[in-house]
């Protein structure tokens, strides 16, 4: 089973930016695997909710709408790694981020299918 370990939080103002990191164990694009990675992220009191995709084979992303244009996610096969660029953030994306993968038919913005989580890195915006 992957094991995904993910880093790069932190505390940083309304405006800022941060690039979190996903480091799987395994990741490999040459056998059938998880085809999907993903962020996710859980603010308190409410529920996890997807926040980006990719698939691994195609580079195909999508994105929730809240961080449409704001977020990138991105791939480096090399290094087993995905990442979450994150400009302009605003207060209301101060939530612990949790990486995730799953084998996923159709789009990687099937939220529910992801199935391997890892510990998350928590990201504060401050007003």
């Amino acid at each position: 089973q992957v094991q995904l370990v993910e880093s790069g939080g932190g505390s940083v103002q309304a405006g800022g930016s941060l690039r979190l990191s996903c480091a799987a164990s395994k990741f490999s694009t040459s056998k059938v695997s998880s085809n999907c990675m993903g962020w996710f992220r859980q603010a308190p009191g409410k529920e996890r909710e997807g926040v980006a995709g990719i698939n691994i084979y195609s580079g195909r992303t999508v994105y929730a709408i809240p961080v449409k244009g704001r977020f990138t996610i991105s791939q480096d096969n090399a290094k087993n790694t995905v990442y979450l660029e994150m400009n302009s953030l605003k207060p209301e994306d101060t939530a612990m981020y949790y990486c995730a993968t799953g084998d996923i038919v159709g789009s990687c913005g099937l939220w529910s299918e992801y199935v391997s989580w890892g510990q998350g890195t928590q990201v504060t915006v401050s007003s």
